[in-house]
């Protein structure tokens, strides 16, 4: 995906408030996580971009820390939101700022330059991945959805909060041992859908899952100039359209793994043609889902792909 994409996430900054529009859909609302511990008086001020990046957050700092995810509702577009002057204010007194970066979330860095807060430790998601660009392909910022990335922010994040609350340094470091000894048993269940399944084929709707159906030996077969258009809020060519429509028709695929979070009339085409064929429908959204964890939700995630695959 270029870096100009519609379907990253980019701000239009207008009077008072900043209205960040991307791609297709309506507004999602942005705030403080919820459901969490009472935060002490003395808690990090982090701020994070979505919600899946605060759970993480969480997890590791637990009551030392106050978060706010600006992309918080599951129900929404991700790509597509506004964001209000209560954002702005809680980047201006963040200590620790985590993004996705690769092109999803520049609006961050954005803001923050507009708070006056050069003070604040950002983790970029992306960075810490290490990954890059294939030789004349694109970056897939997609990054949560790679284990191992998320063990190396969860160390990450742990260092960065112990430098804004050096007391606590050993409980974030216990938390994030503690996160990360979950994440053993998804790699495992990865490990085991690619002895299972390895060199099977699949389709997507867009690049989101892609670390994971990889890592579990799948094969992506759906035509890039589809997946790159409907990530990028683009029409599919007929042309394209049909291609894909094809991999379900012809039974050319095992499964097709669903963005169910920016769905629109040519994606709910090909949803509905893999079930003609009997094709099983893994959805996977971008943010978490009301009620999980980054750990319960990609669980589930696994647990639907290896279920449809076993089919």
């Amino acid at each position: 995906m270029p870096a100009s994409s519609s379907r990253r996430l980019a701000p239009l900054i207008t009077g008072a408030s900043l209205v960040l529009l991307a791609g297709c859909g309506s507004s999602s609302d942005s705030g403080s996580d919820t459901g969490q511990s009472p935060v002490s008086a003395s808690a990090v001020a982090v701020v994070a971009s979505t919600n899946v990046y605060g759970d993480i957050v969480k997890q590791i700092g637990g009551a030392k820390v106050d978060i706010t995810s600006i992309i918080s509702d599951p129900d929404q577009d991700p790509h597509s939101y506004e964001a209000n002057t209560q954002n702005q204010l809680a980047l201006s007194k963040a200590k620790v700022v985590v993004e996705n970066g690769g092109g999803y979330d520049d609006f961050i860095d954005r803001m923050l330059k507009s708070s006056d807060n050069s003070s604040a430790e950002v983790i970029n998601a992306v960075k810490v991945s290490g990954k890059t660009a294939p030789a004349g392909g694109e970056l897939n910022e997609h990054v949560w959805y790679d284990f191992p990335t998320t063990a190396k922010l969860a160390d990450r994040i742990a260092a960065a909060l112990a430098k804004a609350d050096p007391d606590d340094a050993a409980t974030f470091t216990k938390n994030a041992g503690a996160f990360k000894a979950k994440l053993k048993p998804l790699e495992a269940k990865e490990a085991q859908i690619k002895a299972d399944h390895g060199g099977e084929p699949i389709a997507i709707t867009e690049p989101v899952p892609l670390y994971l159906t990889e890592a579990s030996g799948l094969v992506n077969k759906t035509p890039e100039e589809f997946s790159e258009a409907i990530e990028e809020g683009d029409d599919v060519s007929p042309r394209t359209l049909q291609e894909t429509l094809a991999l379900f028709t012809d039974k050319k695929v095992e499964g097709l793994v669903y963005n169910d979070q920016t769905s629109g009339p040519q994606t709910e085409k090909v949803e509905q043609a893999a079930k003609t064929a009997g094709i099983p429908v893994v959805p996977v959204t971008e943010t978490l889902p009301e009620g999980k964890d980054y750990v319960g939700w990609m669980t589930a995630n696994v647990d639907a792909l290896a279920s449809a695959l076993a089919k």
